[in-house]
């Protein structure tokens, strides 16, 4: 058992509040010099910027994972993730389906950068990615599950897209095991007020810029014996689910 400390919110220049320059190498770097081990992709409704972190987080040794921060119809944001980069492309291409399609306003919103694994422009989301989405937030488990991955709710302790914020309350929502923190502190005052006993606390940057990404901190002990990525992130996983 080991320490792998990690992040698993993070940003891209395609989400279109992310910085340009928010790139899938330059995410990877600073989370090298953060200390990170394990570090996880999360634009808004989609995954297309995956397969280029997995490229760059292969270069320097850091454990990859797929993921979105999906916006359900109540305009709640939640951390989906998932152990196999195939399975977040193929639930990325499900919430396309859900999608509510205006073009994206650059001069707004900022550019939604599409790359390649040497951070080189292959295309562009021509609709605004952050909008809500016609997914509501009880269909968003067993959605997700259907893809293999897991998914919780993110930034609880926040009041834009905070799922406390949105609905007042904590809703006991079958496979929301985890919930999201970005203030550490606020977890012991929120874990008392709405009854969060049995849940696996998360804390993410929610990184839009470079110098969002933190310094390493928050950690789970996993087994790494024999030593590979996808074992990692399998016990990870496992870790996630309330197996271990």
């Amino acid at each position: 058992m080991n320490r792998y400390y990690y992040d698993f919110h993070l940003h891209s220049c395609l989400s279109p509040c992310g910085d340009d320059d928010n790139t899938p190498n330059n995410l990877i770097g600073m989370g090298v010099l953060a200390g990170l081990n394990i570090m996880a992709l999360t634009d808004h409704n989609t995954c297309k910027n995956c397969p280029a972190f997995f490229a760059a987080a292969k270069k320097h040794g850091i454990i990859p994972i797929a993921g979105m921060e999906l916006t359900t119809a109540e305009d709640i944001h939640v951390v989906c993730l998932f152990e196999h980069l195939e399975d977040a492309l193929r639930f990325s291409d499900e919430v396309e389906k859900h999608r509510i399609l205006f073009p994206n306003r650059v001069d707004v919103y900022g550019e939604q950068l599409i790359m390649d694994g040497d951070d080189k422009v292959i295309g562009t989301e021509e609709n605004l990615l952050s909008n809500a989405t016609t997914i509501t937030v009880e269909q968003c488990p067993s959605l997700v599950e259907q893809f293999g991955g897991i998914c919780y709710p993110a930034h609880i302790d926040r009041t834009a897209n905070g799922i406390i914020a949105t609905l007042g309350i904590m809703p006991d929502i079958k496979g929301f095991d985890c919930v999201e923190f970005h203030d550490a502190s606020k977890v012991e005052e929120y874990s008392q007020q709405y009854n969060l006993e049995g849940k696996t606390v998360v804390i993410g940057s929610d990184a839009h810029y470079l110098w969002d990404i933190r310094d390493k901190e928050h950690y789970f002990m996993l087994d790494d014996e024999p030593y590979s990525s996808a074992f990692v992130r399998k016990k990870l996983f496992e870790k996630l689910r309330g197996a271990l």
